[in-house]
């Protein structure tokens, strides 16, 4: 069974979602913009729940939705919002995406996504893991039309996809009229290659901000920017 994830002002129950805390999640929680003030956000496959509950710590957004295809990871994403202190702004809606894009008329001015990615081939013994993990559960293409239906006018969307994808990603993203505005590419270490990228997105085109985030020098020797990304929620820093 895994344990709670305490966090500094929250705790996240995980053992009933397949897709435990990791760092992609916390990182895209930290450094997604909230420089436009959002009113409201969407969490598209929100599994624990991590991402909204680290945007209602650090913004004042009043309405924070998300959604969730898995039947136990919905409830324990229902119970971790219901067990904060932030409950009243939190919302899970129990539906794919494709579904709730149709029949939801409001816009978001934030969209966030961890999406599930590894295209590549193989599969786990656990059906829930793999529609966590594998991007057939919900193929970018389909992810991103959703998201241009979804999003404001002149709304964020942001997303921690594979490096490796990047290409492919932002230019099914182009054909949505969404051009990336901040890049930051993630390295475990100085000598490691790049693993993840995060990427904003909006219908603004303008040339992207790209940067670098290296995670450790050393292990578990974090780098400033990481430590300084992070240090409102992981307990130790």
């Amino acid at each position: 069974m895994s344990k709670p994830f305490k966090f500094k002002q929250f705790t996240v129950q995980q053992d009933k979602s397949a897709m435990k805390i990791g760092t992609d999640g916390v990182l895209l929680g930290a450094w997604t913009s909230i420089a436009k003030n959002p009113f409201s956000i969407l969490d598209i496959g929100a599994g624990t729940g991590v991402l909204s509950l680290m945007l209602a710590q650090r913004s004042f957004a009043e309405v924070i939705d998300a959604l969730e295809i898995d039947n136990e990871a919905y409830e324990q994403c229902v119970d971790n919002f219901e067990a904060s202190n932030w409950g009243d702004r939190l919302f899970c809606y129990h539906a794919p995406l494709e579904e709730f894009a149709e029949e939801i008329e409001d816009t978001y001015d934030l969209i966030i996504c961890n999406p599930p990615f590894y295209s590549e081939d193989y599969k786990t013994e656990s059906s829930s893991r793999d529609m966590a993990r594998f991007q057939d559960a919900m193929p970018f293409n389909h992810l991103i039309a959703s998201v241009s239906k979804l999003l404001s006018d002149d709304g964020v969307f942001s997303v921690i996809i594979p490096y490796k994808e990047e290409q492919v990603f932002i230019e099914l993203a182009s054909n949505f009229n969404l051009f990336p505005n901040r890049i930051t590419h993630v390295k475990g270490n100085p000598l490691s290659e790049i693993k993840r990228s995060l990427i904003e997105f909006s219908f603004d085109e303008s040339k992207a901000k790209i940067n670098q985030l290296i995670i450790e020098t050393d292990r578990h020797q974090y780098t400033e920017e990481y430590t300084r990304l992070t240090k409102d929620f992981y307990l130790k820093m």
